[in-house]
């Protein structure tokens, strides 16, 4: 069984325009299989329907998120700890959790992918806070880095991937330092800091690499810290973010574990580009609860 879910409106559309030929290369390339495809209305339409699937499949049974990072998420949280395989069909704007995880880029490499049906068993964030649990697949933000997510979700106007660098921008303007409370596999540490993120793969905001070598498979979290610094020494920092390069500052900070507890004044949380609610939230590392297929 192959249950297909996609948002149409995700891409501006794109999801939608190009869904005909994805269902049409399936039914071609899935023929030992049966293929279900499904339209949500909304995003708690789609988080049932992918739920639903999931909690149905038997082993080898694959549910098929059709979106951008929003489907993503709502496709690991219902697949993680079921018989289900995910398949991710990238038709977003970000896409940052696919591409860290090793999915294909495009919408039909991902569509082969899948015909493909090669596997990887990875690891995943799981997030408690009071707003509950939930799993986040690509990376926890709570800092200026969070700041800059809420607010690229909230402007009307869509750049793409560059939406994210045009906010951080803007928001880098009045940005201050903000003091964390952080315990790291049980050791507590007070510190101001631009950012704390707990990553799980290494990508965020369109395309940063935000933890450049982070392994989903290895059963630890990756922590990046960028230390108090001005706003023009971060400036400076800002495009490096893309390459990975902006690790070798002294400003920055890089540890593993497999729970990190963060808390603080002025902070929330964002996962995968979802709101996730106040701290303090405590993220652990769960090994091997998801099967992805992959390139």
């Amino acid at each position: 069984m192959v249950t297909v879910v996609c948002n149409e409106a995700s891409g501006g559309g794109r999801a939608g325009r190009v869904l005909p030929k994805v269902a049409r290369r399936l039914h071609e390339g899935l023929h030992d299989a049966e293929l279900h495809v499904v339209t949500s209305r909304s995003y708690e339409d789609a988080r049932d329907l992918t739920r639903a699937a999931a909690l149905t499949a038997r082993d080898g049974d694959i549910v098929a998120v059709m979106g951008g990072d929003g489907m993503a998420h709502l496709g690991l949280n219902a697949c993680a700890d079921t018989e289900a395989t995910l398949a991710i069909i990238p038709a977003g704007t970000g896409n940052d959790f696919a591409r860290g995880a090793g999915v294909p880029g495009s919408v039909m490499e991902a569509v082969e992918a899948l015909v493909g049906r090669r596997t990887r068993v990875m690891d995943l964030a799981h997030l408690t806070n009071a707003a509950g649990g939930r799993y986040v697949g690509a990376v926890v933000s709570s800092g200026y880095d969070a700041r800059v997510n809420r607010a690229t979700n909230d402007i009307r106007l869509r750049l793409g991937p560059l939406s994210y660098g045009y906010i951080a921008l803007r928001e880098l303007a009045h940005f201050e330092p903000l003091h964390y409370r952080l315990t790291l596999d049980g050791e507590t540490r007070e510190l101001d800091a631009m950012l704390v993120a707990v990553c799980n793969t290494g990508v965020f905001g369109g395309g940063m690499r935000i933890a450049p070598d982070a392994d989903a498979a290895d059963g630890l979290l990756d922590v990046t810290i960028i230390h108090k610094a001005s706003r023009a020494t971060l400036l400076r920092l800002l495009p490096q973010v893309y390459t990975g390069g902006f690790v070798r500052s002294p400003l920055v900070e890089r540890v593993r574990a497999r729970t990190v507890r963060i808390d603080g004044d002025d902070l929330f949380l964002m996962g995968d580009g979802e709101e996730m609610g106040e701290v303090p939230g405590r993220v652990e590392c769960r090994p091997g609860v998801l099967r992805l297929i992959v390139a």
